[in-house]
């Protein structure tokens, strides 16, 4: 039941050979009411951060024609720090991907659907269109009707409600409504009902009409079946890209997978609380990361050594959220950028104890009236590091000088991952709030 093949599948015939498009032969047998049943039946949650049940999401939208054309968008514009599972699974098989994306588009009758990916992944836009003319091509139902739209780097592409907005040709400014109450091309009487599902649900999605929601279920747990797709960054001698039944513990991932000897902390994207130690034999699923206070975020882990500063790494999150907040809304606008300045001063040595009050003043508010989860994860991110090393920051705010240079984290947008090897974006640094670039130098 494994999405990552050993080798990546590189033609629509190896795609077949592998057993692929059976999926979506046996979908198109049933009525679409039966398929949304199936992945009800599976227990497949969205693999993209919130784990909402896909069956529910898709039957919220369909069989409403009242209500104007259903949409199916699949969100590929992957951009949470630590995260490159999409951009693997398409590089290893866009095929099974475009597969996923006619079955969802056939349960939820929709008019057509959508692929967005960023502009810049020219190799994974490339892997895209080769599978969707060869969809064409094999007379797949449906893939004459699935197009694929490029977008910009800015993280807000990633946010659905922003998606649909840079389909139609906008800039990423996420929408107050979401895409099941104002879909693609809606108007005043015809909402468009739209289901946003990422790469990996969607992925999952031709393996559970393959082979039935039973043998699916087999992995995984009671509440979480399946796998998932995780990727591990940072202070750890093997990074990569590990698939995992859900219920695995954290330990197995960062460690014994991933070698890590001693991390300091955690963290699972800029949207969740720090991970601290003591949560490494946390099983990874949905819940259990919700009821221990923190999230599952989409898989992406960064993991810290005890050379880290965690004053300095807070402040390189800080700065990404800043950076890459849209503005729409007052208090996210002026709170990320005053926190991330507050706490540039304590990490460059300038700064004292009315820093930290600044920070810890705007928390509560940085998600006044907010559009997006940006400022919660913000709220989460800042809040939980200042809460679990306070000491670090009180000695920064009491005179303690900033970190060697050799020990500075970058942010972990990541570039490239391969062979074992993480790269991140070289040119974020220049990134300025209005989503300009500085000069280099």
């Amino acid at each position: 039941m494994a999405l990552l093949p050993d080798a990546p599948i590189e033609t629509m015939a190896d795609h077949l050979a592998a057993g692929g498009g059976e999926g979506l032969e046996n979908a198109i047998a049933l009525d679409p009411d039966e398929v949304i049943a199936e992945i009800t039946e599976s227990g497949l949650r969205g693999r993209g951060g919130a784990g909402f049940p896909t069956g529910a999401k898709w039957a919220s939208v369909s069989g409403q024609p009242d209500l104007g054309d259903v949409y199916l968008v699949c969100n590929a514009a992957e951009g949470e720090p630590g995260t490159y599972k999409d951009r693997a699974l398409i590089a290893a098989n866009p095929f099974q991907l475009v597969e996923g994306v006619l079955i969802a588009a056939y349960a939820i009758g929709a008019r057509g659907a959508v692929i967005a990916v960023k502009a810049r992944h020219t190799h994974h836009v490339a892997r895209l269109e080769q599978a969707i003319d060869a969809a064409v091509a094999a007379g797949w139902r449906g893939a004459d009707r699935v197009e694929l739209v490029t977008g910009p780097d800015e993280y807000l592409f990633g946010e659905e409600k922003a998606m649909l907005e840079v389909i139609e040709g906008k800039n990423p400014m996420p929408r107050i409504l979401p895409p099941y109450m104002q879909g693609l091309f809606a108007t005043m009487d015809r909402p468009n009902p739209t289901a946003v599902n990422n790469v990996e649900t969607l992925s999952h999605v031709a393996c559970i009409l393959r082979d039935g929601a039973a043998a699916w279920r087999s992995e995984g747990t009671e509440g979480a079946p399946g796998t998932l797709v995780f990727t591990v960054t940072g202070d750890v001698p093997r990074p990569g890209v590990y698939e995992l039944p859900l219920g695995t513990s954290l330990r197995t991932l960062i460690c014994e997978l991933a070698g890590a000897e001693e991390p300091r902390w955690i963290i699972s994207g800029t949207s969740n609380t720090v991970i601290t130690p003591d949560l490494l034999d946390l099983p990874m699923d949905f819940d259990s990361f919700a009821e221990a206070g923190t999230g599952l975020g989409s898989g992406g882990f960064v993991v810290y050594g005890a050379d880290r500063d965690p004053v300095q790494v807070t402040t390189a999150l800080a700065e990404f959220l800043a950076v890459e907040s849209c503005g729409q809304c007052n208090a996210c606008q002026l709170g990320t950028a005053a926190m991330a300045d507050h706490l540039h001063a304590l990490d460059e040595g300038r700064g004292g104890p009315e820093d930290l009050e600044g920070i810890r003043g705007w928390l509560p508010h940085v998600t006044d009236a907010n559009r997006c989860y940006l400022p919660v994860g913000a709220q989460l991110t800042i809040g939980s590091m200042l809460d679990e090393f306070g000491e670090a920051f009180a000695a920064r705010a009491a005179g303690a000088g900033a970190v060697p240079a050799e020990h500075r984290a970058p942010v972990p947008k990541i570039e490239s991952l391969t062979e074992g090897h993480a790269t991140f974006d070289p040119d974020y640094h220049r990134k300025r709030r209005d989503w300009s670039y500085a000069d280099e130098g």
